[in-house]
């Protein structure tokens, strides 16, 4: 059943550019309560209808659905401690500037890590770029960028304020492997989409699925553009100039052949629910439910952002949460477009797919106030 005030801002939206389709879902207590699919998902090269079960580039919404959802299971079963020194596992850390890096560290963002690099364009991974695309080995191409991550200097000290950055999850991808000692994509399926038996749910390849798929941007020309900004030769590297449709969109993912810790995951908003429900205690499978009181908790009361273990809190300023949800609800956003929101006290999850990164010209559209109305229209329909 969909909302009909949802329905119609959503549209409203659309009908702006804002995005060319949304997909949402609204569910209270483990139920399915709103659910609609709006516009198209894919405009060009041809016209396809946005439906319930259109799967979605989910972005950095990987980063809590599937690398904070495995620490959180190696967390439990005492296989790693937020206390961890990074150290510990890769000699690299073990330095006056990052020897004192912790898991916690970078589950909450408080690494002191830049936000974004392009490892792609590094000087030295031109050796390896070509063959990362006709299918090189996922390892050596995982070991160059921790490599990266591992020489770049730190931005700010250790603890001393939340900083947003991809480094942080490319990072725990690369933990989790080793702890589980087996390559992160076949430990990202057997011990999440098999258990849940999810079957619209990918990281990694799906040209196959292509008409199955909202469409993403064609070329990656913010990407492109946001490197010139920032002063490096884009002139030597091989661009996408066709339109992403059925791979990843982020740029360091695509290079690492569409599995990392940061994005990568593509779902429906169905599937991506069954996820979501392994976060609240009543309706998690995956976890034990006193692990779950790690998405709520505040770890970062004293700094600039409200973050829990793989999300942001409700308490952060701005957040697209909205005044609708309590403080001590958690979510995340993904840069294509997409949104999950969960409300612990009122077992309440609200998932919005978009792709606002198809169709349009520079600059995409900023959605976040999109966000916080939807949630509010949202929360106001589950009072009725």
């Amino acid at each position: 059943m969909k909302s009909e005030k949802v329905s119609t801002f959503l549209q409203s939206r659309i009908d702006v550019g804002d995005f060319p389709s949304a997909v949402y879902l609204i569910a209270e207590k483990g139920e399915i309560v709103f659910q609609d699919a709006l516009g198209f998902a894919v405009l060009e090269p041809e016209r396809i209808k946005a439906r319930t079960n259109t799967i979605y580039d989910l972005a950095s919404l990987t980063k809590p659905l599937v690398t904070g959802l495995l620490c959180a299971k190696l967390i439990e079963s005492g296989e790693l401690s937020l206390t961890d020194k990074i150290s510990r596992y890769y000699n690299e850390f073990n330095t006056n500037e990052k020897s004192a890096m912790t898991v916690e560290n970078l589950l909450t963002h408080t690494s002191g890590f830049q936000a974004w690099q392009p490892f792609y364009l590094s000087h030295d991974s031109s050796l390896i770029s070509e063959a990362a695309y006709l299918g090189d080995s996922d390892d050596e191409i995982n070991k160059f960028v921790l490599r990266e991550i591992a020489k770049t200097p730190l931005e700010n000290p250790i603890n001393s304020k939340v900083v947003y950055s991809d480094f942080n999850f490319l990072l725990l991808g690369f933990l989790i492997e080793k702890i589980y000692e087996r390559e992160f994509h076949h430990t990202i399926v057997t011990e999440i989409f098999d258990r849940l038996r999810l079957t619209h749910t990918f990281i990694g390849g799906l040209d196959t699925l292509r008409r199955e798929i909202a469409a993403s941007e064609f070329g990656n020309e913010y990407e492109k553009q946001i490197c010139v900004d920032l002063g490096f030769d884009v002139s030597k590297y091989k661009w996408r100039d066709y339109q992403i449709w059925g791979e990843v969109h982020d740029g360091n993912c695509y290079f690492m052949n569409g599995v990392s810790g940061h994005a990568g995951l593509f779902s429906t908003a169905e599937e991506t629910f069954k996820i979501a429900q392994q976060f609240l205690p009543n309706t998690t499978q995956l976890l034990k439910p006193e692990t779950c009181e790690l998405f709520r908790t505040n770890f970062t009361e004293e700094f600039n952002e409200a973050r829990s273990i793989a999300f942001q809190l409700a308490a952060t300023k701005d957040s697209t949460a909205s005044a609708a949800l309590a403080k001590d609800s958690f979510g995340h956003l993904g840069f294509t477009g997409t949104s999950l929101w969960i409300d612990p006290e009122k077992e309440r999850i609200y998932i919005l797919l978009t792709n606002r990164t198809h169709a349009r010209s520079l600059p995409f559209a900023n959605i976040n106030n999109a966000r916080r109305c939807f949630h509010e229209l949202a929360a106001s329909e589950l009072a009725v």
